[in-house]
């Protein structure tokens, strides 16, 4: 079976006056995730015209690079403070062949 990358874009949207935290707990997560070794992109964007908006734009070798991802403690850390600092939507996306 061939290896498909898989990319996750996740929105998050900070809770009034968590911006500041919001945008730490990002901003640290970045060098763990792109430790790991099925992890080929993990970036932090933030909007322009709405500056407690971010966006994660990472991606991954293949599905269970995404679950090992998901099992790593600073993942479990991530998921268990993100309710009170942000409304978050993900989804997970696999690659549409284009010729």
């Amino acid at each position: 079976m061939m290896q498909s990358p898989t990319k996750i874009t996740a929105i998050l949207t900070a809770h009034l006056g968590k911006a500041a935290e919001l945008r730490t707990l990002l901003v640290g997560m970045a060098p763990l995730c792109r430790a790991e070794p099925g992890n080929l992109r993990w970036d932090v964007w933030r909007d322009r015209a709405h500056g407690d908006r971010y966006v994660l734009d990472e991606l991954y070798l293949d599905a269970a690079a995404v679950e090992a991802h998901r099992m790593t403690s600073h993942y479990q850390a991530y998921l268990s403070k993100i309710p009170e600092l942000a409304e978050r939507t993900a989804w997970e996306l696999e690659p549409v062949e284009v010729r």
